[in-house]
């Protein structure tokens, strides 16, 4: 009850800000609580507690976008009222992304071979498929990581649909697995940083952390986002089925909104494959 009612949809999308370290605090009380009770099964239970502490704020969100779609007549109108609650969302991603990566940075690497274990080995699976399958063909890259961004994105559509806001079990996992790679990309730096200096002052782990942030968010943020849209848009078709019967004007309503959501996130999707193959790897 605590979390969960720190504060509601109407009070996101006038301070989304906030949201930013109502996620670092979600994820910060779930890597205590798993590390306490489930230290063996961590890497699984912070992810399921943040889940937990995030899943009334969506559950009330997809609501009241679900209303929204009623109330407003014209397509741009809704559109920019479903910004309004994307915004607030991606902040709340990103704050777990941050609280993630911070535990990742400053605890002992006892800890985080627990605590990031899954993650971890999900990262090395990854980097595995693309050098092994893929080498360094851009084209087939681009491919490889749209059709696997897509699978995500139905999943977020149909754990949305089936389970109202079960996309974000989805997301919050994608915000863990973000976050590892951040983390580990940091303590490399902050390694190499040590041998060359011998030492390593505030400025240098403001200066490692934002690159590592930086070197994810050009093509992540519209990965996510696009994930959120569609989520979004399950969760609407979700509400209505239940309250709305099919084939009613209302529901009609929803349904092409909702489609409108799904074309505007796979086109996210497309820019999101376009920059991690083609800029990021020029940037960094």
């Amino acid at each position: 009850m605590v979390l969960e009612g720190l504060i509601s949809p109407l009070k996101a999308e006038r301070e989304p800000i906030d949201m930013l370290f109502i996620g670092i605090l979600y994820s910060t009380v779930a890597i205590l609580l798993s590390l306490w009770i489930f230290k063996e099964q961590s890497s699984l239970v912070m992810v399921f507690l943040t889940v937990m502490a995030a899943l009334p704020l969506v559950v009330a969100t997809f609501r009241m976008e679900e209303k929204k779609d009623l109330v407003f007549s014209k397509e741009r109108d809704i559109l920019k009222e479903h910004a309004k609650a994307l915004k607030f969302l991606m902040y709340l991603f990103v704050g777990c992304v941050i609280g993630f990566s911070l535990w990742y940075v400053f605890l002992p690497k006892s800890i985080i071979a627990t605590l990031f274990s899954t993650q971890s080995e999900t990262i090395r699976q990854i980097n595995t498929a693309s050098v092994v399958g893929f080498g360094y063909n851009t084209f087939s890259a681009f491919n490889r990581i749209f059709l696997n961004n897509t699978k995500v994105l139905i999943f977020c559509i149909l754990f949305s649909f089936i389970y109202g806001a079960g996309a974000i079990f989805i997301l919050i996992w994608n915000a863990s697995v973000i976050a590892a790679a951040i983390g580990n990309l940091i303590r490399t730096e902050l390694d190499a940083v040590l041998v060359e200096l011998g030492a390593i002052g505030p400025a240098h782990y403001f200066q490692i952390f934002s690159l590592g942030l930086m070197r994810y968010s050009i093509h992540g943020i519209p990965e996510i986002l696009a994930y959120f849209i569609a989520s979004l848009a399950g969760g609407i078709i979700s509400v209505a089925a239940i309250k709305h019967d099919f084939g009613s004007k209302s529901f009609e309503r929803i349904v092409f909104d909702s489609s409108e959501l799904i074309i505007i996130s796979v086109l996210m999707l497309i820019v999101s494959a376009f920059l991690e193959v083609y800029v990021t790897p020029l940037v960094f």
